[in-house]
């Protein structure tokens, strides 16, 4: 069912994103709740796994109850993140919950809660994910008394975190069993309230050149920017800029220039928008050259109306909780202090950089930054250390 770009604008719009062990069903899960495969990536196609972030819109529908992707009434329209499940990509996954107002946690019946589910539901609590839906996922293959063993575990696992009370969907991405209790279960979630007053601020997740090679100069379209809207509202010919930017090299330094561009049009999924506002995943057109955001060149970068964003620095004061324990490791290992000129990983928005600590008290931290950051107080960081 083809639905209007207007019918779009009316619709209760939420990010939803699918995180998990790597090989409990997240992609395919995705796939039956969406209709769209989000391993594009060659490698992601080659070996299997995701690798980047991957993203779809689906638009739900009430088909006298039977929630479906196809006929009904229009109910929601969702944005899917699939992150990746691999712990050496958590980094990737932190960017996505940095996009997403919900969850759906995937656990395999079959293989159990392994050290990434341990590790993907902790990261949703650092980032204040409160809406979690649980799939337990491959019931079709394990007997009725394994997946009840199997629920208890689960249980066991989210007791006492932020998805203590969250519903446990017992499911099979491969069958289609309980797609449409998802779909539900997602209709039902309460959207977040919505930041339209303040300045614009657009996390980049991808940059992407829609031109196909060979293309006639007279039908060459401008740099593509994706990621979300966390504030704000941006329309077409709004004059915007992109911090850090792109580096150069001046008197043997490296050194970042913010860009600046015009939105030549607005994309929500299929369908173009002339204004957008907070909530599901966006992709702007801009004048910028392609060549400038080919490949994820801009990933990272945070755009706003033009003249309006934060400094860029190489220098931040964060305040920090640390976790009790090691997380994603078999053995329980207790979490030390952060020490004189230990080497940080930070997921800020989109933005992932390493720094140096080099001034600790108490529970703040100064760290000096390898790659520059747009410094916006209050922001949500999350802390990988080695």
């Amino acid at each position: 069912m083809k639905i209007t770009d207007e019918e779009i604008s009316k619709l209760q719009i939420i990010n939803v994103g699918i995180v998990g062990h790597i090989d409990h069903g997240k992609t395919t899960l995705l796939y039956k709740l969406s209709g769209k495969w989000t391993d594009t990536h060659s490698e992601e196609l080659k070996r299997g796994i995701t690798i980047k972030l991957g993203y779809a819109d689906a638009v739900i529908y009430d088909n006298n109850g039977i929630y479906n992707i196809h006929s009904g009434q229009p109910k929601r329209y969702i944005t899917f993140v699939d992150a990746p499940g691999h712990e050496m990509l958590m980094a990737t996954m932190l960017s996505g919950a940095a996009m997403i107002d919900a969850a759906i946690l995937v656990i395999s019946a079959k293989d159990g809660i392994q050290p990434q589910t341990r590790e993907h539901l902790t990261a949703l609590e650092a980032k204040k994910i409160k809406n979690i839906i649980i799939a337990q996922n491959k019931i079709d293959l394990v007997t009725k008394e394994e997946a009840k063993r199997n629920y208890e575990k689960i249980k066991e696992l989210v007791r006492g975190t932020i998805a203590e009370n969250s519903p446990i969907i017992p499911c099979s991405a491969q069958q289609e069993i309980n797609i449409d209790k998802i779909l539900k279960e997602i209709c039902e979630i309460k959207i977040p309230e919505r930041n339209t007053t303040d300045n614009p601020v657009f996390i980049i997740a991808r940059s992407f050149d829609i031109n196909r090679p060979g293309a006639p100069l007279s039908s060459l379209r401008g740099g593509v920017l994706g990621g979300a809207l966390k504030s704000g509202q941006l329309k077409i010919g709004d004059e915007i800029e992109i911090k850090p930017g792109i580096t150069a090299k001046k008197e043997n330094q490296i050194i970042y220039e913010t860009l600046t561009a015009k939105i030549i049009g607005l994309q929500r999924g299929n369908n173009s928008i002339s204004e957008a506002t907070p909530g599901g995943s966006l992709a702007i057109e801009t004048s910028l050259d392609p060549i400038l955001t080919k490949a994820d060149i801009l990933s990272g970068c945070v755009a706003g109306l033009k003249n309006n964003l934060p400094e860029i620095t190489n220098k931040a004061k964060i305040s920090f909780k640390l976790f009790e324990n090691v997380i994603g490791t078999e053995e329980t290992k207790k979490v030390e202090n952060i020490k004189p000129s230990e080497l940080l990983l930070l997921s800020i928005n989109t933005t992932i950089t390493i720094g140096t600590a080099i001034k600790i008290k108490g529970n703040e931290v100064e760290i000096a930054l390898r790659i520059p950051i747009v410094n916006f107080k209050g922001e949500n960081v999350g802390i990988a250390r080695n």
